[in-house]
């Protein structure tokens, strides 16, 4: 408890799953929440179980980031804590695509184990068109660096402050089905880096949560896909919202004082098998 007592902390995609899970965890170690969300709905329910206020918020829009920000920093005058958490996973009414790529895989699975030769492919990047490209670039990592800009014009001016984002296994092991959205999480992890070299002088550090396979909504559609990420992970099962949140808080409070440019991976040991 009190972990992160009169600390401002501000979340984006924080209306459902790993965002309201993150913001409850702040809210219990004595955080003042801000919801940020396409969602504002959802956000705003969110924000009433937290105590805390919501915002809409697209995180690809450059000015509505910055009139929340300018809000957030009229009505706060402090800002301890950022997570860049807004995110899709490309699969968003597009369950076509997703038993496409379970069908090849299981495929693929097939022909090499009767021949030894596959003749099934995925074939997403030569199908992917430039808006699926953009929009998974722009969320993810547009979206990062347009948050982060805007807090550190609050940040900058105080003596300590962490920011978190949200990177996946995906952003170093890759993955077959999601050219974009493994492009955009490893650049998040490069970004991490950059950043926390250059605001360690300001005493902000800034750190990455890179998950694993977690129950949520974005992940509740996976069907068979799951079986087989459980079948190669050596705890055999996904992860929960909790386990995210509580390396949110980690890293959100002094605990972590002495940890920056790290990335946290909550994974089941998915990544020893990749």
């Amino acid at each position: 408890m009190n972990r992160l007592k009169n600390k401002v902390a501000l979340i984006t995609g924080g209306a459902r799953g790993l965002g309201a899970s993150i913001a409850s965890h702040f809210f219990n170690e004595g955080a003042n929440v801000i919801l940020c969300d396409v969602n504002i709905n959802d956000a705003t329910k969110m924000a009433k179980e937290v105590n805390g206020s919501a915002y809409y918020m697209d995180v690809s829009d450059s000015s509505n980031v910055l009139e929340i920000f300018k809000k957030v920093h009229s009505e706060h005058k402090q800002l301890d804590i950022l997570v860049n958490n807004a995110g899709i996973n490309g699969f968003e009414d597009r369950e076509d695509l997703l038993t496409d790529r379970i069908k090849v895989n299981n495929l693929q699975s097939k022909e090499f184990n009767e021949t030894g030769k596959i003749k099934s492919h995925f074939d997403v990047t030569v199908n992917m068109s430039d808006e699926e490209w953009h929009k998974m670039i722009s969320i993810h990592l547009n979206g990062t660096f347009f948050c982060t800009r805007e807090a550190l014009k609050i940040m900058n001016n105080q003596i300590q402050a962490s920011i978190i984002n949200m990177g996946s296994v995906l952003g170093t092991t890759g993955g077959p089905s999601s050219p974009h959205y493994s492009a955009a999480k490893s650049a998040i992890l490069g970004f991490t880096r950059a950043t926390a070299r250059e605001l360690a002088s300001r005493n902000i550090r800034v750190n990455a949560i890179a998950p694993g396979y977690i129950d949520t909504d974005m992940t509740s559609s996976l069907g068979d896909v799951k079986k087989m990420v459980k079948s190669v992970t050596p705890m055999k099962k996904f992860g929960t919202a909790d386990d995210i949140a509580w390396a949110a808080v980690y890293l959100a409070s002094d605990e972590s004082k002495f940890v920056t440019g790290q990335t946290i991976s909550p994974n089941g040991g998915f990544v020893m098998n990749q």
